[in-house]
């Protein structure tokens, strides 16, 4: 598997979530790890990434917050960045546009939140003709209750997205399998 012709992007890893209600640490740190060798990963080999940012009325993702910038703990130089205010990174920003003018037909998706921008963003992708990898472990959502009342778990809600979007938009694949195929790039 050859990642030529990629792009990586790194969707609403940006410090507007810390100031929701809904924000939950505990899954942090390992997100945090596993989505800078990521980006590592793919600016050594080349692989142009993507940085993309969720903008709205919501204060926390208001233009104006000072929040609307990289997660404090992720080192990122994009190749290029876009502002979205849907939940697809493709809807009203030029993203499809630059990854044609670049040549891309291969995306690495990664961010935040796992079933809502990251999987959307995957699902119009696929739909737009590109191969999509999906990185859950660089992938952060947060735990959520259903009208029922049931909490269910970040990791049940990974463990979700994996099984609607695996062979129908996407390969799920780890930052392992990302980093040894990348070499065949570099």
């Amino acid at each position: 598997m050859s990642y030529e012709n990629t792009a990586l992007l790194v969707i609403d890893v940006q410090e507007s979530f810390r100031h929701t209600p809904y924000f939950d640490e505990s899954g942090l740190p390992a997100y945090l790890a596993a989505q800078q060798r990521l980006i590592d990963g793919a600016q050594a080999a080349g692989i142009p990434v993507v940085q993309i940012f969720h903008v709205d009325g919501d204060s926390a993702f208001a233009e104006d917050s000072e929040f609307v910038r990289a997660l404090d703990g992720i080192r990122i130089a994009p190749a290029a960045i876009f502002r979205k205010n849907r939940h697809s990174a493709f809807i009203g920003t030029g993203l499809d546009v630059w990854l044609t003018q670049h040549g891309i037909n291969r995306l690495i998706v990664s961010g935040i939140r796992t079933e809502q921008c990251c999987e959307t963003t995957t699902r119009q992708g696929a739909d737009l003709g590109y191969a999509v990898d999906f990185v859950t472990e660089a992938t952060l959502t947060f735990p959520m209750t259903h009208a029922s009342g049931e909490v269910f778990s970040a990791a049940q809600i990974a463990t979700r997205t994996e099984l609607v979007l695996a062979g129908r938009f996407a390969r799920i694949v780890t930052v392992d399998e990302v980093l040894e195929n990348r070499k065949e790039v570099a």
